[in-house]
């Protein structure tokens, strides 16, 4: 496994240069609510990913193109109407695209670790939590925000993936791989998907908020 893998920051990551999503080890998915109550869960089956891994972790880049009529919910009904031009208009945008802008690290001294370590200590110690630790002893979490910009329909909002390193190595083929996976939610209405219907009981047929949901391997190339 010689070069393609480095240590920083006490975490094993892939080395530097330039790799591509996989194809077979990808979902690009999306969750929106239903009629206020149910989740309907969703995904772009085509898509592409361009990732260039600097010798500074922090310098690295992604861009995505994912073609909006790849749509599928399992419904065929439904996945008509959402590449219409009610929703995507995917003969007008045929496809979706993802920009980063920078990278930043979820630090163990952020509120969500610094709470729950205070939860596990008895409250004598409390006194002693009360100071975040020293940068020194603060390795990475493998969370990070990747923020960037998403165009739909040619409608370019900023947008902040949290994003969870899964690991890097060399597969059984000799490949160097790494994997991950990545939220966000967006309000679709900020991209021009307006259509809606209004319910007797009060409310929405679908729901303003969408989240994103990915998960993925991406092969060095070269």
């Amino acid at each position: 496994m010689t070069g393609s893998t480095r240590v920083w920051d006490g975490m094993t990551i892939p080395a530097a240069g330039s790799y591509q999503l996989d194809a077979g080890h990808k979902r690009i998915g999306f969750l929106a609510r239903h009629m206020m109550v149910s989740p309907v869960r969703g995904e772009f089956r085509d898509a592409t990913a361009h990732i260039l891994v600097k010798d500074d972790p922090f310098e690295s880049s992604v861009t995505a193109t994912i073609q909006a009529g790849s749509l599928d919910t399992a419904n065929a009904d439904r996945d008509a109407h959402l590449r219409s031009a009610d929703f995507l208009d995917t003969q007008r945008f045929p496809t979706l695209e993802y920009r980063s802008t920078g990278i930043t690290s979820l630090e163990r001294n952020d509120p969500i670790f610094y709470w729950a370590k205070l939860k596990s200590h008895r409250l004598g110690r409390r006194a002693a939590l009360d100071a975040p630790a020293a940068p020194a002893a603060n390795p990475a979490t493998g969370r990070f925000v990747l923020s960037g910009e998403l165009t739909v329909k040619g409608i370019t909002r900023p947008v902040d993936l949290q994003v969870e390193f899964g690991g890097a190595r060399r597969d059984p083929y000799g490949q160097d791989i790494f994997g991950f996976s990545a939220t966000a939610e967006i309000d679709r209405e900020e991209y021009d998907l307006l259509w809606n219907v209004a319910l007797e009981a009060g409310g929405v047929l679908v729901g303003r908020t969408v989240r994103i949901e990915i998960a993925g391997e991406a092969i060095r190339q070269g």
